[in-house]
């Protein structure tokens, strides 16, 4: 039997399509990018923008065909594009089997089981080969009331794992070769609100470092709101959490976070920013930007693009502001055309291809500290600590090792280098 699985949106989307993958495996099926091979088609959609669900009824309406040649496969759509009544995508996409909402990677192996429930496993089942990278998702949902957001409507109220769930996940990743776990929340930050005794993303971060044989930890993403001290100071203090941090501004002007119920003034996420490196020095961080909200004048535009220049943030995604339906914002007229969103989008993206330029070029020559991910035409591929990209070449096999990398070549979102010298990390002796 032979599966298929396309993904489009978050990282919480990618670790359920991961998760979804290792469990189909463990039965004894087998990955084919070839949709008309596959018994089992899975689309894990998302609608956090106008584009990302396009492309996701796009994607569904190019598999009619395949069901109309073979009938017998299964088309299973899930994710974000699934609300809590799915009669209305029923009905635009009858020859879709079953729609599931997002996460919801048990109803799917349930449904694996039962319609085929009379297959015999071949013997053939093993576990999925680990990334050295993984994603680990530690709460779902968001409890914060942002105006323009349809995660919360998709997703539903905070909901979080125990830490000791969290950490024999994390403790059974690196058993089976990983090095690094990103801990997943679309509001990390909030995390431990719901459990018993209440702790907090510093109390998790403090229960992971202790696996042995795990090497780094990331986690996202941050609500400026709930970035605590405590968390900040367990990133300055443990050794194995990344020095980076991914906080979302979304605009920065007063009356454009006031529309948006983002629940901060500019001064405060200034404040935080400094404070956040003042406690962790060297520290890189990535913002999230939405250019265009309903109300968004050149003027209040212009002083996103200032704190983005006085910031010099490693990296900002930024996006053009669409309407979501059932949000709050669908009720403010959109008043900003969409050619003046391209032009602000891309304005926000040329400052910031310069800011990113500069700060990788600061590390030309320098030594830095890689784990390597992956092959990748032809070069091996891995990350810093700061979650720079580098990319060097070498004969030999590096996939899950540290490595020393002498930066030769900077650009705005990547950087290549040449081994250095070799020296001894986590785990790999002296």
């Amino acid at each position: 039997m032979k599966y298929h699985i396309w993904t489009i949106g978050c990282q919480m989307n990618q670790a359920d399509s991961w998760r979804a993958a290792e469990q189909l495996e463990g039965l004894g099926w087998q990955a084919t990018p070839d949709v008309e091979q596959a018994d089992l088609i899975v689309l894990n959609t998302c609608v956090v923008r106008q584009s990302a669900e396009d492309k996701a009824y796009g994607r569904i309406g190019s598999l009619k065909p395949v069901k109309r040649h073979k009938a017998s496969t299964a088309i299973v759509v899930m994710g974000c594009l699934v609300g809590e009544e799915s009669s209305a995508l029923e009905q635009s996409f009858p020859f879709v089997d079953l729609f599931l909402r997002p996460s919801d990677v048990e109803g799917l192996m349930s449904y694996v089981r039962g319609k085929w429930a009379s297959v015999t496993p071949d013997g053939t089942g093993k576990a999925a080969d680990v990334p050295v990278c993984c994603f680990v998702p530690v709460m779902e949902g968001c409890d914060n009331h942002c105006t323009y957001c349809i995660v919360r409507l998709r997703r539903g109220r905070e909901r979080s794992r125990t830490l000791e769930e969290t950490k024999a996940e994390v403790r059974s990743l690196v058993d089976r070769g990983a090095r690094e776990v990103t801990l997943l929340g679309q509001n990390v930050d909030a995390y431990g609100h719901d459990l018993p005794g209440q702790p907090d993303l510093a109390d998790l971060l403090h229960a992971v470092h202790e696996v042995d044989g795990l090497w780094r930890i990331r986690f996202l993403t941050s609500h400026p709101n709930d970035m605590s001290e405590r968390v900040i100071d367990a990133v300055a203090q443990l050794d194995k959490v990344c020095e980076h941090i991914e906080l979302p501004v979304q605009a920065a002007h007063d009356l454009t976070l006031k529309r948006m119920a983002r629940g901060y003034t500019v001064e405060q996420y200034r404040s935080l920013v400094q404070r956040i490196r003042d406690r962790v020095p060297g520290a890189s961080l990535a913002t999230d930007v939405i250019v265009g909200f309903p109300g968004e004048t050149q003027e209040h535009f212009e002083a996103t693009c200032d704190l983005l220049a006085d910031a010099r943030f490693d990296v900002v995604h930024v996006a053009a502001y669409s309407p979501r339906p059932g949000t709050p914002a669908v009720l403010l007229a959109d008043d900003v055309s969409p050619e003046e969103k391209h032009r602000r989008r891309r304005l926000v993206e040329e400052l910031q291809r310069r800011i990113a330029t500069e700060i990788n070029q600061d590390l030309l020559g320098s030594t830095v500290e890689v784990l390597v991910e992956e092959a990748y035409k032809g070069k091996w591929k891995g990350r810093t600590r700061a979650n720079k990209l580098v990319f060097f070449e070498h004969d030999e096999a590096w996939r899950g090792k540290l490595v020393p990398i002498q930066i030769t070549w900077a650009g705005p979102w990547s950087m290549q280098g040449k081994l250095g010298a070799p020296s001894s990390g986590p785990g790999q002796g002296s």
